[in-house]
């Protein structure tokens, strides 16, 4: 541990498992305060057992108002401000353009977009002076991949937000930028829709563009977002960075 995050307090929505998870294990490592926030909080209880002073576990949905609203009053009671705020919560699923269905659409953008949205808009009042944002995009906003339409537009949109919403809030000292995750090898990819032998296909054909060959892991991602969350970033404002094992070089 290197405290680089000491006694800074952070909410990282969709934290019960992969990138989320990981996320809130390198925040605690680094000193931080942290509330972690899911539909399946009994996930989560283990993180709060090692760190029971500096971990605060919330359940709900990132859809829901009025989960949201408990979440910021929850984390107001037990830390009184929020300096780092990570709207991770996510949903992949495998769409064909025949089967995009508005509801279907609908069903990805809220949880991906207006989840993200909303929970910055939650705890606006609540963000310190300096405090950083980091959402959570996806490197397919920069290629094509079949079936994931829905997915990487709600994404292409969260980068946009992220990217508006640095010049938005820039004036009150917060700092906004987001991390596009390349393959990396989390429970997502089991739940998007495809069989067993569909995922070894893609996984097949996505690892032979991958400089190691094989998946990122979520500290990856994790390692980045510590960085980002840092005073060391500090000069670092709207920007996408880019953790992909090369994917998208070519």
């Amino acid at each position: 541990m290197t405290d680089r995050l000491f006694n800074k307090v952070a909410v990282i929505t969709g934290a019960s498992s992969g990138i989320g998870r990981s996320i809130a294990e390198h925040f605690l490592n680094e000193g931080a305060k942290v509330v972690v926030f899911s539909r399946r909080s009994e996930l989560l209880e283990e993180l709060e057992a090692h760190y029971p002073a500096r971990t605060l576990v919330i359940d709900g949905d990132v859809t829901s108002e009025e989960d949201l609203l408990r979440l910021s009053e929850g984390t107001k009671r037990r830390f009184g401000r929020v300096d780092i705020l990570v709207p991770n919560a996510g949903l992949a699923r495998v769409i064909p353009i025949e089967d995009s269905s508005r509801s279907a659409i609908d069903e990805t953008f809220n949880v991906n977009f207006h989840g993200a949205l909303q929970t910055v808009r939650t705890f606006l009042p609540d963000l310190s002076e300096g405090a950083s944002i980091l959402f959570i995009s996806t490197f397919l906003t920069q290629v094509g991949f079949p079936g994931l339409a829905a997915y990487s537009a709600s994404k292409a949109a969260v980068k946009s937000l992220a990217q508006t919403l640095a010049a938005e809030l820039g004036p009150r000292g917060i700092r906004v930028n987001s991390i596009a995750p390349g393959p990396i090898n989390t429970p997502i990819w089991s739940q998007v829709g495809l069989n067993e032998e569909q995922l070894e296909g893609v996984a097949t054909q996505i690892s032979q563009r991958l400089i190691s060959g094989s998946f990122g892991k979520p500290e990856d991602i994790a390692e980045t977002a510590v960085f980002l969350a840092s005073d060391a970033a500090r000069f670092i404002v709207g920007q996408e960075i880019v953790v992909d094992g090369g994917y998208t070089i070519g």
